[in-house]
């Protein structure tokens, strides 16, 4: 595992309401590196907001489909594809609903994982991408019980997000899941704004320590 500064990434167009590309994108970018990823390839991305993650995968060569539940997003990535002139499947709906009964050899995913006061994560506004619920698992638990039927035999899942919403609980549920899951890369940063503002919530929750610090990392599973 390294903590070594995340290689720059690409420029991509990311106007308002969706995620823009940043640290943890930054952190799996490299991880996707790391894969080797080529031409024959067949990667999905969950949550692919700008389209960054997908690009970055479909410049090896490989056959990419990315999904996102914003329409904004999708168009997005779908613009930022035509800008790049790379290829890119985009779809819109909900996790893996939309490839349903398909199977990848690399699933990556930087889904929203910031614990919000909030029980239900908002369905609309610039906060449904990175809110997911007070313990920032609404979508990463998902994610952990989904992927294996996304991925072959052999296939690797990588998942971005913050300590703060529990690595060990990943690592336990992919496990559990009948996946090999390790921590692959981690990087420690300053709270942005959003974390900034919540942290006395954070602390008071049991989340954070109150320390301005924060720990992104990689979970890397493989599939049986």
């Amino acid at each position: 595992m390294t903590s070594a500064p995340a290689p720059p990434l690409s420029p991509v167009l990311a106007p308002a309401g969706v995620y823009a590309p940043q640290h943890d994108t930054a952190l799996l970018t490299r991880a996707v590196t790391a894969e080797q990823p080529g031409p024959g390839t067949e990667v999905l991305d969950l949550g692919t907001g700008t389209g960054a993650v997908a690009l970055h995968a479909a410049r090896t060569g490989a056959h990419v489909t990315a999904v996102d539940i914003s329409w904004t997003a999708v168009l997005t990535a779908r613009l930022n594809a035509a800008r790049a002139r790379c290829r890119l499947r985009v779809h819109r709906g909900d996790l893996t609903a939309p490839v349903r009964g398909r199977t990848f050899d690399l699933v990556v995913s930087n889904p929203p994982y910031v614990p919000a006061p909030e029980e239900t994560p908002p369905a609309s506004g610039p906060a449904r991408a990175w809110d997911a619920g007070p313990d920032g698992r609404a979508l990463l638990d998902r994610i952990c019980a989904d992927a294996p039927a996304a991925l072959r035999p052999g296939g690797t899942l990588l998942l971005v997000h913050s300590a703060l919403c529990g690595t060990e609980a990943t690592l336990s549920r992919l496990a559990a899941a009948g996946m090999r899951a390790e921590v692959s890369d981690r990087v420690r940063i300053p709270y942005g704004p959003v974390l900034t503002g919540r942290r006395e919530w954070l602390v008071a929750r049991g989340l954070a320590d109150g320390s301005p610090w924060e720990e992104l990392v990689i979970v890397r599973a493989v599939h049986a």
